[in-house]
């Protein structure tokens, strides 16, 4: 017998899964899978911070209207005072597990960056996620309630209504492990997606290989509506170098004072934006990518060179040391930067407690849409939504009795045979990361939109034969997902005739009066 019987599973191991699980692990049985080892993903890559209301001459209503500016008129503001009013007790939490902050004569150390109206991010230098992520795993490693799953990819959601059972409600899972190639069976009455973005469906990107939208593809198959797709932020600064794909350059480095300049030395931000390097992420995002398209440039350039050395090695330790590993030294000379996919403001649509429109699911971290993020993220305030929504939706389970799960069958796959050409899959992944950077990136038309939707049908139709008749690897698994993210983007895109926040249309550059999400339902 295959079957893992539980009370919650959670897949991912970010610091949306980590904290959920320690918060549930008290009184529940708690699984956590991730199809990697347990630090692959995006949440130990943060280098910013943590956002939170910690001094007293900051407001919540400060936080909360910054967060509604950067988010261009789209961000829920129930939802929005809800993650700001909850945003300290989280960060205290993190400091009462042993997550070493900085700090500056005792007190923590609060640095600012674009978009905010005051110092208000905590960090541990410039490795925040890393340094809460090894904290969390070091203390899940050691919780006797919470088994870990290593190399377990998710392949399905069990649904009630497919084996004929209602009320409708999910029942677990189906993942492939790794380690011996076969197709396990994870029974619980909880099942939390903590999968993390989509980055991967670019083919600029921050993100880890990881970031495939697993969860979201899972839960539109599920039956579960997602919202705001079309809106992926581009962090403007990716380190542009042939040996490193997806080193980020922090938004604290303009913060602190950084410059973008183009090759000859000319600033161009003031060109663009009255903030000019502290404007939000998307307009230094779209303007960069308008001066290397108007100059044909392959990057532009990052400058904090004119600080003093010590304050710049204080402050970007590891920036510091992976450029000087590739010859770069920031100290004496500016970095060359491009615009990469970095964030999925929208996902999976839930409430404030987590839940998805399937019982039984919840979704929390990068693969949720709660209404906090909008029409764009406010620096650093990704990884607090992990924290306040792991805690609400844990309370949601905590608080709501555990039926015993109904039988569920074991994973069919006496019908299939191992695929012979690999070759396909890697090709279709190559494909569509081109033409989603080419036709779904910064900027957008119709005409570009519609090419993609056109390819994203073709690739579709070759990925259901293949998933159909061949034994499911790690690698066509990720593909289904990311063309159904792809879908989901282009049609969130088609859908919204504006510009907002994120979303620039060549074909529709007026911003609308009326500011609406836009959520898709799955047949």
């Amino acid at each position: 017998m295959n079957s893992r019987d539980f009370d919650v599973l959670i897949v991912g191991s970010g610091l949306a899964g980590l904290s959920a699980a320690l918060h549930l692990a008290t009184t529940h049985r708690v699984a956590i899978l991730t199809k990697r080892a347990m630090s692959d993903g995006s949440s130990g890559w943060a280098q910013g911070g943590i956002a939170a209301v910690m001094d007293k001459t900051d407001s919540f209503d400060s936080h909360v209207d910054d967060t509604l500016v950067a988010g261009a008129g789209l961000s829920d503001p129930a939802a929005t005072r809800f993650v700001v009013e909850h945003a300290p007790e989280s960060v205290e939490w993190l400091r009462s597990l042993g997550v070493p902050f900085s700090e500056e004569d005792g007190h923590l150390h609060l640095t600012r960056e674009g978009g905010h109206s005051a110092r208000r991010i905590v960090h541990v230098t410039d490795a925040t996620g890393a340094a809460v992520q090894q904290t969390l795993i070091q203390r899940v490693r050691h919780t006797p309630n919470i088994t870990i799953f290593e190399q377990h990819m998710l392949v399905d959601l069990i649904m009630a209504s497919k084996l004929g059972m209602q009320p409708n409600r999910c029942l677990g899972l189906y993942a492939l492990d790794e380690a011996t190639d076969e197709v396990v069976t994870f029974r619980a009455p909880h099942t939390i997606l903590a999968t993390g973005g989509a980055g991967k469906v670019y083919l600029y990107t921050t993100n880890p290989d990881t970031a495939t939208g697993d969860g979201i593809a899972a839960a539109w198959r599920a039956g579960c509506r997602v919202t705001n797709m079309e809106f992926i932020q581009f962090h403007p600064t990716c380190l542009y170098h042939p040996h490193v794909k997806n080193f980020l350059i922090s938004e604290a480095v303009r913060g602190e004072g950084g410059k973008l300049l183009l090759p000859d030395g000319t600033r161009f931000m003031p060109n663009h934006d009255p903030r000019q390097e502290l404007a939000p992420r998307d307009v230094v995002a779209r303007a960069i990518d308008f001066e290397m398209k108007k100059h044909g440039l392959d990057c532009v350039l990052l400058d904090i060179s004119h600080q003093p050395p010590e304050f710049v090695k204080e402050h970007f330790p590891n920036i510091y040391a992976r450029c000087l590993d590739l010859g770069i030294d920031i100290t004496r000379e500016p970095i060359p930067v491009v615009p990469a996919a970095h964030y999925t403001c929208g996902g999976i649509h839930t409430d404030l407690s987590g839940r998805t429109d399937v019982a039984g699911l919840h979704a929390i971290g990068e693969t949720a849409y709660t209404g906090l993020h909008g029409a764009n993220r406010l620096a650093s305030n990704s990884l607090v939504e992990c924290m306040v929504f792991a805690r609400s939706a844990s309370n949601d389970i905590l608080a709501t009795p555990l039926p015993s799960p109904p039988a569920v069958p074991q994973w069919d796959d006496s019908r299939v045979t191992d695929a012979d050409e690999a070759v396909v899959i890697s090709h279709n992944w190559d494909e569509l990361r081109r033409f989603m950077w080419d036709y779904v990136g910064i900027v957008r038309t119709n005409k570009r939109l519609d090419r993609a939707a056109h390819r994203i049908t073709l690739l579709q139709q070759e990925i259901q034969e293949f998933y159909g008749a061949f034994h499911v690897t790690s690698d066509l698994l990720e593909l289904r997902n990311l063309v159904t993210v792809a879908e989901l983007i282009v049609k969130s895109a088609q859908a919204r005739h504006e510009s907002r926040g994120l979303h620039f249309s060549r074909d529709y550059p007026q911003t609308a009066p009326v500011a609406e999400p836009t959520t898709l339902q799955p047949a």
